[in-house]
């Protein structure tokens, strides 16, 4: 009898252990831009994957947060982040006075971006989403992951190959045992100009974004008077132009995101730990609700009050926007200088690109004279923790500098980013392998096949004939971006397809990547310009072809195969698109790894 009652407990003891353990490919924790988009591209190339998300809503700050008016990467809307912006606008198209326009700012209600990125994530095979689902514990398991969530109230280990923190200060990567450092770093440690000589504990300001609604000029939605109120905390509005703040955040429906010098708050690293940031919090939330009293009474707008878009008790978003906590130690660092001027250092991170910006720096940034910002990649070593296999990083953690950060943090840049970081997931987990043996070239490969962008080249559209072809040249650095400054103190980087190729601008690199290069520059001594006739020279000698059949070939396919707008005319210097088209073709150079700093590989 004591036997058979043994065996059946060690029946459902087994039994028990297996239900209460759960194994995926993937597990991303928070569901915030990034861990979305991250989870989605997990899902679409074939891995299973495991979404876990504290709270109520997907979208993190975007949502939750209600930092819901974006301006980043609106010239750019490839991937998820595009397939976002598009299900946002079809959403509003019959909205009177919504702007469509294809790289116009992205308005839309929290509660409405949230319900669709839910409604994106239902779609996707492979992904599982749970909601209102705390993890406590993470530890590794070889050369994967453990971590204990609560499921349904109830403690479940999740084991996992890859694990991605996509939670809004690193929370998962700190407990996980990762180097973490925080503050603005001294110009001896990083080589930045704008940096401090000495370290510092400063980092950005958070908000708490106040979303109001206008009930009509003759409603009365003041609130009462909160405990603690102090207008001085709210004067720097007194001469601000606040029918131009309503402006710059209108949502639809009547409705307003006040994202402004009155609820923006200085924090330090220290404020924001685990075991103090929710009384930092509480605090906050108290003087925001000061602010909306402010603007109801000092301001005359006692029509503007908040509606229950929110489920909190005081109406106003789940989360603050934290622009910056700690940062990671990565397999690489970027620095302010991989932005400024990418072509020019030792490191060539800009062809290991997992995500694009334009984002410039905020308000927050301020006190730092930055120079025009140009819009800039991101690489992919920053996301990957450092010598902890299978663990990456999204979000504000990402392994960046303070003063590169200003690019990084904007939400519609960290979505853009979280499909980036979900491609090197997903790697790892589909050829069973570790971050520590990335093949940067198929991973960007992948990028491209869902949409991504790898240079932020703002006139070469993803729905562009040959934007692949672009792309792939752009990331080995034969032919560099041209920045074009715009007069809001940002540098638009384009390809200009149509302008004709510099024989100095291709040589380095051809010289780099093909050991045939040298002596081919040496035999034929192209002038200024590059011209058809070099490039057909340049391929038949690589590729070791027949000139005159590589010649009668590229002659009639000109038009009818590569649609290029001018005459074949070997004479003439051909154009950037030719030549990008052309050598991806026949001598695909993205073809030629790179480490993870961009240097080439033998």
């Amino acid at each position: 009898m004591i036997k058979k009652l043994l065996f059946l407990f060690l029946i459902y003891f087994t039994h028990s252990a297996y239900a209460d353990t759960i194994k995926t490919d993937v597990l991303v924790i928070g569901g915030s831009a990034s861990g979305t988009a991250a989870a989605i591209q997990c899902a679409r190339s074939k891995v299973k994957t495991l979404l876990v998300e504290p709270g109520p809503w997907l979208g993190g700050t975007m949502t939750a947060g209600g930092m819901c008016v974006l301006t980043a990467n609106s010239d750019m809307p490839g991937g998820i982040w595009g397939e976002f912006r598009k299900k946002v606008m079809q959403f509003y198209s019959k909205v009177p006075g919504y702007d469509t326009t294809a790289n116009a700012a992205l308005r839309f209600e929290p509660f409405t971006g949230a319900s669709i990125l839910k409604k994106l994530t239902d779609t996707v095979k492979n992904l599982t989403v749970r909601m209102n689902t705390n993890w406590t514990n993470v530890k590794k398991d070889g050369t994967g992951w453990e971590v204990s969530i609560l499921l349904a109230e109830k403690l479940t280990t999740v084991k996992a190959q890859v694990l991605v923190d996509a939670t809004e200060f690193g929370d998962v990567v700190a407990k996980a045992g990762a180097i973490m450092t925080s503050g603005t770093e001294g110009r001896g440690d990083t080589g930045e100009k704008l940096a401090p000589e000495n370290a510092t504990n400063i980092i950005r300001d958070i908000t708490w974004p106040l979303i109001v609604k206008d009930y009509g000029a003759a409603a009365d939605r003041t609130i009462a008077k909160p405990a603690g109120y102090d207008p001085s905390l709210y004067t720097c509005l007194k001469a601000a132009d606040v029918k131009r703040i309503l402006a710059e955040g209108r949502l639809p429906n009547d409705k307003f995101l006040l994202n402004t010098c009155a609820n923006t708050y200085h924090v330090y690293p220290d404020d924001l730990s685990p075991d103090k940031r929710e009384d930092y919090f509480k605090t906050f939330r108290e003087r925001t609700l000061g602010l909306l009293y402010y603007v109801q009474t000092t301001l005359k707008y006692k029509n503007l009050g908040v509606d229950d878009e929110f489920n909190t008790p005081d109406n106003l978003p789940y989360i603050p926007y934290v622009r910056e906590y700690r940062h990671v130690k990565g397999q690489v660092r970027m620095v302010l200088d991989d932005i400024l001027k990418p072509y020019n250092r030792e490191s060539k991170l800009y062809r290991t690109s997992i995500g694009v910006s334009d984002a410039a720096p905020d308000i927050t940034s301020a006190g730092i004279a930055y120079p025009p910002f140009p819009a800039f990649s991101i690489p992919m070593g920053a996301v990957i923790v450092k010598d902890m296999d299978n663990l990456l990083v999204t979000e504000k953690a990402i392994s960046v500098t303070h003063l590169a950060n200003a690019g990084t943090c904007d939400p519609a840049v960290q979505m853009v980013l979280g499909q980036g970081a979900g491609t090197v997931a997903a790697y790892c987990a589909f050829f069973k392998t570790t971050t520590q043996k990335l093949n940067v070239r198929i991973i960007q490969g992948e990028l491209l096949d869902f949409k991504g962008y790898l240079l932020p080249l703002s006139d070469i559209k993803f729905t562009d004939p040959d934007f692949r072809a672009i792309q792939q040249v752009a990331a080995t650095g034969l032919l560099e971006s041209i920045p074009v400054p715009t007069a809001d103190h940002r540098v638009k980087l384009c390809f200009a397809p149509d302008s004709a190729v510099r024989t100095s601008e291709v040589k380095p690199v051809l010289n780099e990547i093909y050991t045939r290069g040298f002596l081919w520059f040496n035999k034929f001594k192209p002038g200024e310009y590059f011209t058809v006739d070099n490039l057909m020279n340049l391929v038949s000698d690589i590729t070791l072809s027949d000139p005159k059949t590589l010649e009668t070939t590229l002659r009639n396919q000109w038009k009818t195969v590569y649609k290029f707008k001018d005459d074949y005319n070997p004479n003439r210097p051909a154009t950037r698109r030719e030549f990008a088209v052309l050598t991806n073709k026949y001598l695909n150079p993205f073809a030629r790894r790179v480490d993870i700093a961009g240097r080439l590989l033998n």
